[in-house]
């Protein structure tokens, strides 16, 4: 008898397609996989791939949530502009309410964000893939 491992369903994005890495320097993502996936243990929901500016930073922590400053005890470096980094769907939403939302690449951005953000916003903020320029 031999055990067959039990495949996992690949996650979609919210285009519907398979998800692409947000980014890996720094690394992110939930499970620190470079991925913005999810699972019944990420309950911030952190499926928003976001290319982060001084403006997101700067909101993000003025409503409480540090990003910018190194946290070498968690192996987290602290983010600067430019950087690709997975962000709570919720949290997102609350910096865009906040006036400074930042570009959000749609291939790397779970599908379950959709429950929380709408899709239109997502897409008024959604980075233009270089093949399409």
């Amino acid at each position: 008898m031999s055990f067959v491992e039990p495949v996992k369903a690949e996650s979609k994005n919210v285009l519907g397609q398979p998800m692409q890495t947000c980014g890996c320097d720094p690394m992110t993502g939930f499970y620190r996989d470079g991925c913005c996936d999810t699972g019944p243990d990420d309950v911030g929901v952190h499926t928003v791939c976001c290319v982060v500016t001084e403006e997101f930073l700067a909101a993000s922590q003025r409503l409480g949530n540090d990003l910018s400053t190194p946290m070498p005890q968690f192996g987290f470096p602290g983010l600067k502009p430019g950087d690709r980094w997975c962000v709570c769907a919720a949290r997102w939403l609350q910096v865009f309410e906040a006036g400074a939302a930042c570009p959000v690449v749609l291939e790397a951005t779970h599908e379950n964000t959709l429950r929380i953000v709408p899709f239109e916003l997502l897409l008024q903020h959604a980075v233009i893939p270089d093949k399409l320029h």
